[in-house]
């Protein structure tokens, strides 16, 4: 079996030029190599906001991929996704990099991995393996609990299985022979989307992006009758403008959502665009899931 290079192949099968929608075996929602506004925000990484000028011939060529981080809902810390621009020579070890070391562009995601980083990934047609760093990967981290541990190790699963764009199980490996993750025995492999993500997720707009007059908010999400409710709030918390998009559906599964934003009449300055799930039980619930990036109208 010829071995998927992470310098090469890999770095191919998530290329920018790549933009189709690849479904995932066993996962309802597709995976997308990258949002489908990317080109129309300016993100505040540096990388991303470089994606959309003109390649310098001696820049680095860089390609688009998930990675996912944990924030708070109201059902317990759950995992959200970003998508990042990381090196197209090795883009696996890099968004694992960005992963472990909880450098997410929003400030309200984290990382539940102690300090360190994986030794190595490898993906081929067929299997992901990654390496741990050292034994002390191996075991229970020292006040970790149980259910940290399992989102943990879902982290690298949806992160690594959404570069490589299948639902392939994935084994540890310590010193070239098999190995547990924080103690977690067997293969990984994703768990359901609703026991484990966050049920809305903003896409776009990036964390920290510039917009014009009006732009495009998207994600997925999982809301009561696919109504994912949208606020843009000024810098004392007032909302300015409200909306809502429809997602494609909900209830089984996240399905992508969109709403063109029009801000041309709001002065220019920091904003802040939230996206939640729709609470039919008017606050007698939990409340709803939410998520928000801070914008710049220019």
């Amino acid at each position: 079996m010829e071995i998927m290079s992470t310098r090469t192949s890999l770095a191919a099968a998530v290329s920018v030029s790549a933009l189709a929608l690849v479904g995932l075996a066993g996962c309802g929602e597709e995976e997308p190599t990258r949002p489908s506004s990317a080109d129309t925000t300016e993100a505040s990484d540096p990388a991303a906001a470089d994606a959309t000028d003109e390649p310098s011939p001696d820049a680095p060529a860089t390609t688009t991929v998930p990675v996912y981080f944990v924030g708070d809902t109201p059902q317990g810390p759950r995992l959200y996704r970003e998508f990042r621009q990381v090196g197209s020579d090795n883009p696996a070890a890099e968004a694992l990099a960005l992963m472990t070391a909880g450098d997410a562009l929003d400030p309200d995601y984290r990382s539940l991995y102690p300090e360190g980083q994986f030794a190595d990934v490898e993906i081929t047609d067929s299997a992901i393996t990654v390496a741990l760093p050292d034994e002390s990967w191996s075991l229970p981290v020292e006040g970790q609990s149980d259910e940290d541990a399992r989102l943990a190790a879902q982290q690298l699963a949806y992160t690594l299985q959404g570069i490589a764009q299948a639902r392939t199980p994935i084994s540890v490996t310590l010193d070239g022979q098999p190995a547990d993750l924080f103690g977690l025995g067997g293969e990984l492999s994703n768990e359901p989307e609703l026991d484990v993500r966050a049920l809305v997720n903003v896409t776009a707009p990036a964390e920290g992006a510039k917009v014009g007059d009006t732009f495009t908010a998207e994600g997925v999400s999982s809301s009561f009758e696919a109504t994912t409710p949208w606020e843009v709030r000024d810098a004392d918390g007032t909302v300015v403008k409200e909306g809502f998009a429809t997602a494609e559906g909900w209830m089984d599964k996240l399905y992508p959502w969109s709403s063109e934003v029009d801000v041309s009449d709001l002065p220019a300055g920091e904003y802040t665009f939230v996206a939640r799930t729709d609470d039919p039980s008017d606050g007698e619930g939990a409340g709803p899931t939410e998520d928000s990036k801070t914008i710049i109208v220019s």
